[in-house]
């Protein structure tokens, strides 16, 4: 067993040398990554969420290397579970932009070398544009959390130690299957609970998301992060959507939430957008120094590996991928895109505008995207703002450049695709990173078994999304494609149909950004345990509510039971923290398992006159779901209160 620090130690084999990037690891990486990228192409293009994959790849590569080969270390898991999110986050970042093209009548099925090149070149720029922020994010930045990364850390490290802390992450798992197959495919639990009541001649809504994996994140994530979050939501939901229904009447619907719904999604979500453009604005302006130290560091870095002396001086768990592989992917990235861009518009000055856009766009993104997953995680990374906001800055260089009409529409889509890709795989990464650096991993050997999962994953996704679109059509009920659907509307109003945007709300969104920036460095002064960044709050606004409520019931377990442990030892609180993180982790873990299970199941067995085998709606109670539920939360806190204490290592 390997001897565990706060940070990791190295795991050696008996000869001494470190067992991590083998060839089972990279070839069971693959093979997972693979199956993750599939399954969520169909749930992205069904629900708009996508399921992080890096603990249940990480649960079965321990269930395969130590269950059944009874060999493999921690490192090889993390490398599988490196590998084989990858396919994850990459196929999130092409379904809800590539759709758009088919769905505006652009494009009459899935382009499949386009689809795979956007693919593979956002992905690969969102790895080595990421690189060098490792250290500024991963390891200097104390404040950010990365809860996905952290929960797959002590999800290896339970496996890797057993006793106490397997046994919690063991039952978590089972009790977060039980409740997705509750909720998703007997729905003897609601997935989601939520009403909507008469304001004068307004409305206003709320309501709550019935997800275990929810409640784990906000206790991974903290109050803090949690409470913002809500209070995004709540600006969003609780105030201004009243407000504006008040004053502007509200839209025809069948349901008073429905209505609310409509409101939120054209327009009070898009303050949630501005204020994002200026909360990723201002995190650039925070990290500005560590980006400039990091570059120096990895430039110093390539040139110390000259020197052999030199490279025994920098630590494995220090050691990224070299300047010159970063570098020249970077270049190579650009210059296939500038040849891709000008295949597809047949024009050169467009083709220069939109590199250009997609460079600057895919940079910032990536260093916001890598932000804000450390504060609230990779399941609840904006990415769709984030693209949104790169459609209005590549949309307003094509304007001034009098581009318009399909050729702006498909020149907007594309950039948007590759940052979008890269945005979603930066923030996957980061994650990856977070959880290698808590348990040992080399950061180079990481780096590359991401970019191999970007590269084998992006072959299969236009295949993917073409027999769905076959099967079932994009767009339709069965697979409405949420965000493909709104980038269309974003780019048709635009370039075509000239209905414009909201401005208002985006002005409103700025507005409130600063405002929060100036709270935020007033109590930074003051010395606050208590922040209040922006991107939390903008998340907040964006994101519906009902996803907003389980990540504060999450946070506030969290705060509940770490007071009621400090009354008793400081030491304690450290314990309790310690259990509750392991099983949240189980929970996510167990959700998002047999979520990919579902979703494979329902796109393998559902095709045109043929019916699923899931949902079977056995019963749908508000009562039932709410004690479940609560039962739910109950065992969470019982559980960091009142288990005995996980070993914090085991030689």
């Amino acid at each position: 067993m390997s001897n565990l620090r706060e940070k990791g130690e190295p795991v050696t084999s008996g000869q001494g040398s470190v067992v991590e990037m083998t060839i089972r690891a990279l070839v069971l990486g693959t093979l997972i990554g693979l199956v993750m990228c599939a399954a969520n192409i169909y749930i992205g293009l069904k629900a708009g969420m996508t399921v992080c994959a890096s603990i249940p790849a990480a649960v079965i590569s321990m269930g395969i290397l130590r269950g059944i080969l009874r060999r493999g270390t921690i490192l090889e898991n993390n490398i599988v579970q490196t590998i084989g999110s990858a396919g994850e986050s990459l196929a999130a970042g092409i379904i809800f932009t590539m759709p758009a093209l088919v769905l505006a009548g652009l494009w009459d099925d899935f382009h499949y070398w386009t689809v795979t090149l956007i693919a593979l070149l956002g992905g690969s720029l969102g790895v080595f544009f990421m690189i060098p922020l490792r250290r500024t994010l991963i390891v200097e930045q104390k404040e950010l959390a990365y809860p996905e990364g952290v929960a797959c850390a002590e999800v290896l490290r339970a496996g890797e130690t057993g006793g106490q802390g397997a046994f919690y992450l063991l039952v978590a798992i089972i009790l977060g299957i039980i409740f997705k197959i509750l909720v998703s495919a007997i729905v003897l639990v609601k997935d989601v609970i939520h009403i909507g009541l008469r304001l004068g001649q307004g409305a206003i809504a709320f309501g709550c998301d019935i997800s275990v994996a929810l409640l784990g994140v906000g206790y991974i994530v903290g109050f803090n992060i949690a409470i913002l979050v809500f209070l995004g939501g709540a600006l969003a939901w609780l105030v201004a959507i009243p407000v504006f229904s008040i004053t502007q009447g509200l839209p025809e619907a069948k349901t008073l939430y429905e209505a609310c719904q409509t409101i939120w999604s054209t327009q009070i979500r898009y303050m949630g957008v501005g204020a994002m453009v200026v909360g990723g604005i201002w995190s650039i302006i925070k990290i500005r120094k560590g980006i400039v130290q990091s570059v120096q560091r990895m430039f110093g870095g390539y040139g110390a590996v000259k020197s052999e002396v030199s490279r025994v001086q920098i630590e494995r768990t220090e050691r990224d991928m070299g300047m010159l592989p970063i570098i020249g992917g970077i270049i190579v990235s650009t210059v296939m895109i500038f040849i891709l861009y000008r295949y597809l518009t047949g024009s050169t000055s467009v083709t220069v505008v939109s590199t250009v856009a997609m460079v600057i766009c895919a940079f910032f993104f990536v260093a916001v995207a890598s932000y804000i997953t450390g504060l609230v995680g990779s399941s609840n990374n904006p990415v769709s703002g984030m693209t949104i906001c790169t459609i209005l800055f590549a949309s307003l260089l094509l304007y001034l450049f009098k581009v318009s009409g399909p050729l702006g529409m498909l020149a907007a889509l594309g950039i948007a695709g590759v940052v979008c890709s890269a945005a979603c795989t930066s923030g996957d990464i980061s994650q990856d990173l977070k959880t290698g650096y808590l348990v040992g991993a080399t950061p180079w050997k990481q780096q590359w078994g991401e970019i191999m999962g970007v590269v084998t994953s992006a072959f299969v996704i236009a295949p993917v999304m073409s027999a769905l679109h076959h099967g079932y059509e994009i767009g339709s009920a069965s697979l409405p494609a949420p965000q493909a659907s709104l980038f269309k509307g974003i780019t048709q109003s635009i370039f075509i149909a000239g209905e414009g945007l909201p401005w208002p709300m985006l002005g409103l969104g700025v507005g409130l950004a600063l405002i929060m920036i100036i709270l935020d460095e007033i109590l930074r002064v003051r010395g606050s345990g208590f922040r209040l960044y922006v991107m939390p709050v903008a998340v907040g606004i964006y994101l519906p509510i009902v996803l907003s409520v389980p990540i504060l019931i999450g946070g506030l377990v969290a705060l509940i039971v770490a007071k009621i442990a400090r009354r008793t030892s400081p030491e304690a609180v450290k314990d309790v923290t310690q259990r509750g993180i392991l099983f949240s982790s189980g929970l996510i873990a167990g959700e998002a398992i047999i979520g990919v299970v579902i979703g494979i199941i329902i796109s393998l067995t559902k095709t045109p006159g043929k019916t699923a085998p899931f949902p079977l709606r056995v019963l749908e109670n508000n009562l039932l779901t709410v004690t479940v539920f609560a039962l739910m939360i109950l065992i969470l806190a019982i559980v960091s209160l009142r288990g005995k204490k996980v070993p914090a290592e085991k030689g």
